[in-house]
């Protein structure tokens, strides 16, 4: 019998109403007709509104006991996760010429709030990313004259190494499966070209240019301001028993264009990233970095003309553009390379961008008066919001003659110092982080403000939530402060990837769900039913379905290790059509970092991911009469599917696919029986992938029952399903031809009415 919260009492308004007129016979026999609007039935309503009130207010009690059990446990409500990103910068004028280094938590304009999370300089500059491709063979067959004449303005002896110069990024667009700019590229090495904002006349862009190089050189200042540079890497599936290590630096070089000995040779200054300021970790994930530019005199490009210039675009030159109208505002050009000796051959890049700054869903409040100590203990004070983030957060309460003095927060006031003299003076809080509560000392653990002193939050950041995973271009305006404490002008926002991580605080009934969990685990993986249960906790990331392998280790493909335990972790997704659902390196570090703190010493964890084996289906069936045809066959493809996904409402019982579980014809059979509209099934043909084609499986049994054998780290993934209304399956998974379509048929061309 489930153990259920009990209702003290469930009668209702109406429940009291008719009791109250049931009773009207036994004590008021000659009240015969108690009419709506007499001033008894009013009097009766009356009673019922107030004894439905006060029932309510009792059937409170147990769930109040609940909310005080989870804080009892330390159980707090898990705050909303704010969403992240990173995006562009540029300004909205082209008249605008110096540089603007801009204050954090500048405000960027969207339907919730955002804020930049460091300082930044916006320079005057828009960055296009190139490199040189190398030509196919069929093209440089087809361009040998060319080819030769290039050579003899180049003065080059001997075959050429032909080049396209390619832009990547176009028009500052992400691409989502990665650009491999080192492998893909003849010279191993990215090139951006930092162009001035466009002239209003065509004979001003070389002042144009020169006002640009003093901004980004420094002009008059100390020091040249910083270029933020944004690198966001492609993201590949994890595979199925990647191991989760530390983040990789790639060495890599970032070099400047500068003039060389003579009038067209063209040198290249290395500039240092500056410390402290590299989110990426090396080029190994999503983030930011600020390079040190050189002064405007060290800054220069070569002249794309091939008739002024007999070096554009040869040898180690910079790329040569051949559009006039960007090599004229070409101010200087910036390259990517790896580190001499370093064997670096790949660099798949999402995106890549200046005047880059990260951001997140939350927005900054200081200076707001919470309230004043009435002098007793346990004093409570509500924030401006909930969701707050607890380290930025910073609390000041009024001290006699000292003014405001910062306090510090404690995860328990209980447990603040084993010197009871110390307990007592301690300035410290604890901090509800969903609720957006301060609670202060009771005198003996913690110190308790004099009445009359008031208390301030001097700085706090709040928000997050899934309303902030935002599409791309989403942002289009910041708002923000320069460090002199100026309004800076106005800035556009160029966001090429959408916005991530964003979840919405933790409901009541959620984290009640939590409480056995706890009770079990006590936030320490043991059993496998712990790694479960904490795997589903992880923060930021939306699990699917986790799997614990215990003494498997994935490298060898071996169960009976002993120490070893594997999770196998599924991010969440809707059920669709192939592929299934993999997840990413973030993914996996994420959970492994968040579970590899909670599991004993002595335990080697892994987290991995799936090992899909392909399967294809065939299928004929046939229809009953009164059903359409093409509707019947979509719902068999779709129950096959349905039963086959790796996550609910897949699988047998409706949880996924077992792991391991092999599949079997028959139980396939009994599947698609069961669609609405097929009358019979005639038959049923399993494939397995064989390289790039699809293989029969043999008959099994003397019916030719079909089995595909799954190990148990390994999960079919259903590719290919055909089905058909006929009278067998078909023996092979291309696609089936048109049955309208007619050997004899011939294109017409068509005469345009004008030539």
């Amino acid at each position: 019998m489930p153990l259920l919260p009990p209702s003290l009492d469930d009668r209702r308004f109406d429940d009291l109403v008719e009791e109250l007129i049931a009773r009207i016979p036994a004590h008021t026999p000659e009240w015969t007709h108690p009419r709506q609007g007499d001033p008894g039935r009013t009097l009766i309503e009356l009673f019922a509104w107030l004894g439905d009130t006060l029932l309510y207010r009792a059937n409170l009690v147990p769930e109040r006991q609940r909310l005080v059990f989870l804080k009892l446990l330390g159980m707090g409500l898990q705050p909303a996760l704010p969403a992240r990103g990173i995006v562009g910068l540029a300004f909205a004028r082209d008249t605008e010429l110096a540089a603007h280094k801009l204050q954090p938590r500048a405000l960027l304009k969207a339907a919730v709030p955002f804020e930049t999370l460091a300082e930044t300089t916006v320079l005057p500059i828009t960055g296009e990313a190139y490199i040189k491709r190398a030509l196919p063979p069929a093209q440089l067959a087809q361009r040998s004259d060319l080819l030769q004449g290039l050579a003899r303005i180049h003065r080059i002896s001997g075959a050429l190494k032909a080049y396209q110069t390619t832009p990547v990024f176009a028009q500052g667009r992400a691409v989502p499966d990665g650009v491999d700019v080192f492998a893909q590229s003849v010279d191993r090495a990215l090139w951006i070209a930092l162009l001035a904002p466009p002239a209003r006349q065509a004979d001003q862009q070389g002042e144009v240019n020169t006002a640009v190089r003093s901004a980004l050189g420094g002009g008059d200042a100390a020091l040249p301001p910083l270029l933020s540079v944004g690198v966001v890497p492609a993201v590949r599936p994890a595979g199925p028993f990647d191991e989760v290590t530390a983040a990789t630096p790639v060495p890599v070089l970032w070099e400047m264009t500068t003039r060389g000995t003579g009038d067209f040779d063209t040198s290249y200054i290395t500039l240092p990233v500056q410390g402290g300021t590299d989110t990426s970790g090396g080029l190994a994930r999503a983030g930011t970095l600020r390079l040190q530019l050189p002064d405007e005199r060290a800054i220069w490009a070569p002249s794309n003309d091939v008739g002024e210039n007999p070096h554009a675009g040869v040898g180690d030159a910079p790329p040569r553009l051949d559009d006039p109208a960007r090599a004229a505002r070409l101010v200087a050009w910036l390259r990517l390379r790896p580190q001499p000796g370093q064997q670096v051959q790949q660099l798949p890049l999402a995106w890549i961008g200046i005047n880059a700054v990260e951001i997140d869903q939350r927005n900054t409040l200081a200076g707001r008066v919470l309230g004043a100590s009435n002098g007793a203990a346990d004093q409570q004070f509500a924030l401006p919001l909930g969701s707050v983030d607890a380290t930025s957060l910073q609390i000041e309460v009024e001290a006699p003659g000292r003014g405001y003095q910062p306090w510090s927060r404690v995860d328990d006031l209980a447990a603040i110092h084993a010197d009871p003299q110390v307990a007592r003076d301690a300035t410290a809080y604890e901090l509800d982080v969903e609720a957006g509560t301060v609670r202060l000392g009771d005198g003996l653990r913690g110190k308790v403000p004099e009445a009359g002193m008031r208390v301030r939050l001097a700085q706090g950041r709040f928000g997050g939530g899934r309303a902030g995973n935002l599409p791309p271009l989403a942002l289009a305006e910041l708002t923000g402060t320069t460090v002199a404490g100026q309004t800076a002008p106005p800035i556009r926002v160029l966001q090429p990837l959408p916005l991530a991580g964003g979840e919405d605080a933790e409901t009541l009934a959620v984290a009640e769900r939590r409480i056995p969990a706890r009770l079990r685990h006590r936030d320490r993986a043991v059993t496998e039913d712990d790694y479960r249960a904490l795997a589903l906790e992880a923060p930021s990331i939306d699990v699917g379905r986790i799997e614990v392998l215990p003494r498997f280790k994935p490298r060898d493909r071996r169960f009976h290790v002993p120490g070893v335990v594997s999770v196998l972790a599924l991010p969440a997704a809707p059920l669709a059509p192939a592929p299934n659902p993999r997840p990413d390196r973030p993914f996996i570090e994420r959970l492994h970092a968040h579970l590899s703190v909670r599991t004993p010493l002595a335990t080697e964890l892994y987290v991995i991911g799936c090992d899909y084996v392909a399967l294809g289906l065939s299928v004929a069936v046939l229809v009953r009469d009164g059903h359409a045809r093409d509707q019947v066959l979509l719902g068999v493809r779709e129950a096959l599917r349905r039963l086959l996904w790796p996550l609910a409402p897949g699988g047998l019982d409706g949880s996924g696919w077992p792991l391991g579980r092999a599949v079997r014809s028959r139980e396939l059979e009994v599947e698609v029986s069961r669609v609405p509209g097929v009358d019979e099934l005639r038959g049923l043909r399993l494939f397995q992938r064989q390289g790039d084609d699809w293989q029969l499986l043999p008959a099994i049994a003397a019916d030719g029952a079909q089995q595909l054998v799954l190990s148990a780290w390994q999960l079919p993934e259903l590719l290919s399903v055909i089905a058909i209304e006929g009278a067998s399956a078909p023996t092979d998974l291309r696609a089936l031809p048109n049955p309208f379509a007619d050997a004899s048929a011939v294109a017409v061309p068509v005469v345009p009415e004008l030539c």
